[in-house]
């Protein structure tokens, strides 16, 4: 049976006019997901949601959705400006330059904004907010961080009754599909790399991805959400996956660990900690179980205790999803800050030394496979400070040897200085790998 109220609000409010701008892969599956659901969309939204304007590269491209009746925009920015749109979608990407130009005219016009770009969030999200702020402008980037996974809601509006004490997680699908794969099946890097380009799981140039920096602007965003403090994208200490190698898994996993790339992010007395890089995470812990190109954020809060949030990170279904989800709520005009709190309520905080915290870590050396060469690490370590809780090595045919050593808990700055005191060494092949092994 129909809900009468509900279908007569429906009726008597006027549709949510949209201008989306990119239609590409997210673009394309916002539209179908308008399409396929668009009754059920307007008996959650309270009215209907129709798209008047789109805005692409090319105009006369088959991308299998029905345009017809939809104005068409050369220019992305004049989609703000048409009277006939109420709230622009900006699906295009990009640190800057148009995607920019166009956040900034629309909410600058009093409209609604909804975007799924982390990048521009990362490193413009508080100027972003304040013209938000200021005119009272709905600012939604669900789809900005993990994907489909409704993270960034459940962290505003269902934790917000509680101090966060420290957020992390698998960030970024590409890392994990490559890191999963090699542990599956004991490749190396770049041959899993080249798989995950031919499946589309990575870009051509996949630096984005394997270097941290995708992991790092979300995992900005969330910093900023969980703990009330100002955005710092720049203050994210950002290591990538580039230098794993199959030994590296191989060895972990004899531990009882999985390597993963992990975003995290505490605030603490000496400030902001925030981090990406690869870390060793116990096989019995949820990160351990995520596979593929799937993501996962964790977040610890005071009295709710740990959420764990898992999904996918990234496609035109599940990104789609996350970005109607927010055109959804500028539908209804549910909508609040864009950080949780207005913009000029979010602090500034020191950034504190990612390597000062204390815990073991795991360490690969490649080295000549020749007398006194383990007798110069121990000088290093112990000269160091670093005390060597565990130690293998093999050889290898080469002439050279793997050493795989862990650490009792000391800071990841001694680490690092035993690892300046070997630099010099002639039997060091190659830079060593340090992973922090994680305590969670």
């Amino acid at each position: 049976m129909p809900n009468s109220r509900t279908d007569t609000a429906s009726s008597q409010r006027p549709p949510l006019r949209l201008g989306i701008a990119g239609l590409g892969t997210v673009g394309t599956g916002v539209m179908r997901l308008l399409a396929e659901n668009a009754a059920l969309i307007e008996r959650r939204a309270g009215r209907a949601v129709t798209v008047t304007a789109v805005s692409a590269r090319d105009a006369k491209r088959d991308r299998g959705i029905h345009l017809t009746g939809i104005a068409f925009e050369s220019d992305m920015t004049a989609l703000a400006a048409r009277d006939d749109v109420d709230c622009v979608v900006e699906l295009v990407g990009g640190t800057d330059g148009p995607a920019l130009a166009l956040a900034q005219a629309t909410l600058g016009a009093g409209k609604a904004l909804v975007t799924a770009n982390k990048a521009m969030i990362a490193h413009h999200g508080m100027d972003l907010a304040r013209i938000s702020d200021g005119g009272d402008i709905p600012l939604k980037f669900e789809a900005a961080v993990a994907g489909g996974i409704p993270v960034i809601k459940a962290l505003r509006e269902g934790a917000s009754a509680n101090r966060i004490m420290r957020v992390y997680g698998i960030l970024n699908g590409t890392c994990n599909f490559i890191l999963t794969k090699m542990e599956a099946e004991g490749r190396g890097f770049e041959d899993v790399l080249a798989e995950a380009q031919a499946k589309g799981f990575a870009e051509a140039d996949p630096a984005f991805d394997v270097d941290g920096i995708d992991a790092a602007h979300k995992l900005s965003i969330l910093a900023a959400m969980c703990f009330g403090t100002q955005l710092d994208f720049d203050g994210v200490a950002t290591h990538g996956i580039r230098d794993i190698r199959a030994e590296d898994i191989r060895e972990a996993t004899a531990l009882g660990y999985r390597v993963r790339l992990i975003g995290m992010a505490e605030q603490g007395e000496a400030g902001l900690t925030q981090s990406v890089g690869p870390c060793l995470v116990h096989e019995d812990h949820p990160l351990g179980y995520v596979p593929g190109s799937l993501n996962a954020v964790v977040a610890e809060g005071n009295f709710v205790g740990r959420l764990f949030f898992e999904g996918a990170g990234a496609g035109d279904g599940p990104t789609a999803s996350a970005v109607v989800a927010d055109i959804i709520d500028v539908a209804r005009d549910e909508y609040g800050p864009a950080f949780a709190m207005p913009v000029d309520q979010l602090q500034a905080m020191s950034r504190a030394d990612a390597g000062a915290g204390t815990g073991k870590r795991y360490v690969r050396l490649l080295v000549e496979d020749r007398t006194g060469v383990l007798a110069e690490i121990a000088i290093a370590m112990r000269d160091a400070g670093v005390s060597v809780e565990s130690f293998i090595q093999r050889g290898s045919e080469d002439g050279r040897a793997l050493i795989a050593l862990v650490t009792h808990a000391c800071s990841g700055d001694a680490v690092a200085d035993a690892m300046r005191r070997l630099s010099g060494s002639s039997a060091l092949v190659g830079p060593p790998m340090v992973m922090p092994i994680l305590d969670l």
